[in-house]
């Protein structure tokens, strides 16, 4: 009998050992790193976040390519940088051919779902299975009532086969209009120091923060459903907080606030809880950390990124050198490239065209959601520092250089201290390798015959398939 036992236990390890994961992925939408707790935010409610922060790992150094929807998800979903998968731009179109989530997954045996803000293109790049019960419309006002029926549908349809399901969540993208901002009184708020302090910012970052709670209640309903549906003991669950949220310094810009993004894994047995990881990933290394997770082989010629297995179990804290970003402000306002790279402590950025005025028009101009700046403008004429802000904004040296690890929210440009020169001299020459290696045509891209032409693949755009 005892022979038979241990039989039994030798023939089911490996079969154990073996067993695919599903996974979980849980995005936010704008929603800036620094004012998550966990991160180190002094404002908002979070408690379902800060509770499965506990229980995992938390990547404190992760970031996207591009601090806006389209590319940021494009890159998520593809494992390639903005100009590899061709989306390099806000509402863009990746290229055609280019594989993603669905493809590489749903080769090896699992159902590939999406629920909620999709704000990627075309469909037969991104060929989803499409689950009802979350809004797709990330500016409706108020946010479509969800329904946790269709993602739990999915995630227990067949118990023989893996799942991967992405709930793709529209807060607090704006309009800041979901949760109780009465919980947040403006006048009692610690704002970051790249926001002017007026009366009309504190009460929209309020509002914004309200978002925030709202957004970790949804959380925290994911979460419960799973444990509810006995599904969390083999299950990756993977949150991330995408790109910074629409304030000036966030979203559309190259500063840490914008492209520094929160990434938790929690996975019970296999990923440590309750650690904090200093490796360096970016979010075109997720997808091959997937497909590595789920037994299948990371062809390195397909990706720009590369699997951070070993890191998520523990067995390492060191992944890539260098985080690379870029914007090029189309069609999003008048072009205003910029390009930057960061190894985690020091961010280097390199404004191709800073002769210009930088002009976002949907955070400048669209007053119904962005009501703020006009009060930053207003202000500037009676407070230096608020004119400091502005000016900081809208016109930028050729090359900023900010030592994060001590300067958190980039407020003190070292590019010309002499006493730094050897540190920006060593990411400059990083990034003018990794921009010659994505073939990326600088100041001429932003126009849109290049949009049209990076979209179709053309000469002269990286086409890595």
């Amino acid at each position: 009998m005892k022979s038979l036992l241990l039989l039994c236990a030798l023939l089911s390890a490996p079969l154990l050992a073996a067993e695919k994961p599903n996974i979980l992925v849980i995005l936010a939408d704008d929603c800036t790193y620094s004012d998550l707790p966990f991160n180190g935010g002094e404002n908002a409610h979070t408690p379902h976040l800060d509770a499965f922060a506990k229980q995992g790992t938390v990547f404190q150094r992760a970031y996207v390519g591009m601090a806006m929807c389209s590319p940021s998800r494009s890159e998520f979903y593809t494992g390639r940088l903005p100009l590899r998968n061709g989306c390099a731009w806000n509402h863009g179109t990746s290229r055609t051919g280019t594989k993603s989530m669905p493809h590489y997954l749903g080769a090896l045996g699992y159902r590939v779902g999406l629920t909620g803000k999709t704000h990627i293109q075309p469909a037969e790049v991104y060929p989803f299975e499409k689950v009802p019960g979350y809004d797709e419309n990330c500016v409706r006002s108020p946010t479509n009532a969800h329904d946790l029926t269709g993602v739990k549908d999915f995630m227990t349809r067949d118990a023989k086969q893996p799942f991967c399901m992405v709930v793709a969540l529209t807060e607090p993208h704006v309009p800041w209009v979901m949760g109780d901002a009465s919980a947040y009184p403006p006048g009692k708020l610690k704002l970051p120091p790249y926001l002017a302090d007026t009366p009309r910012t504190r009460l929209d970052f309020a509002s914004y923060l309200a978002e925030i709670t709202y957004m970790d209640s949804q959380v925290g309903e994911l979460l419960r459903l799973l444990d509810e549906s006995k599904l969390d003991s083999n299950t990756l669950v993977v949150f991330s907080s995408e790109q910074g949220a629409q304030f000036p310094g966030n979203k559309w810009t190259n500063y840490d606030s914008g492209l520094h993004t929160s990434l938790v894994a929690r996975w019970p047995g296999v990923v440590p809880a309750g650690r904090r990881t200093p490796a360096l990933v970016q979010y075109a290394d997720v997808l091959p950390t997937f497909i590595d997770i789920a037994g299948g082989k990371v062809e390195p010629e397909q990706f720009d990124g590369s699997s951070f297995v070993p890191v998520l179990k523990g067995g390492s804290e060191k992944h890539r050198e260098f985080a690379y970003g870029m914007h090029n402000n189309f069609p999003e306002g008048p072009p205003y490239p910029i390009r930057s790279i960061t190894d985690g402590d020091w961010r280097y950025i390199r404004n191709l065209s800073p002769e210009r005025t930088f002009i976002e028009r949907h955070m400048m101009g669209r007053t119904e959601h962005n009501a703020y700046w006009l009060t930053w403008m207003f202000h500037s004429a009676e407070n230096p520092k608020t004119l400091r802000l502005v000016e900081r904004y809208l016109h930028r040296p050729a090359e900023e250089l900010y030592h994060t690890a001590d300067d958190r929210f980039e407020m003190t440009n070292l590019a010309a201290d002499a006493a730094h020169a050897g540190t920006k001299a060593r990411l400059a020459a990083a990034l003018d390798r990794s921009l010659a290696g994505q073939a990326d045509p600088g100041i001429p891209l932003d126009t849109p015959e290049a949009h049209a032409a990076a979209g179709r693949g053309q000469p002269g755009f990286p086409s890595k398939q």
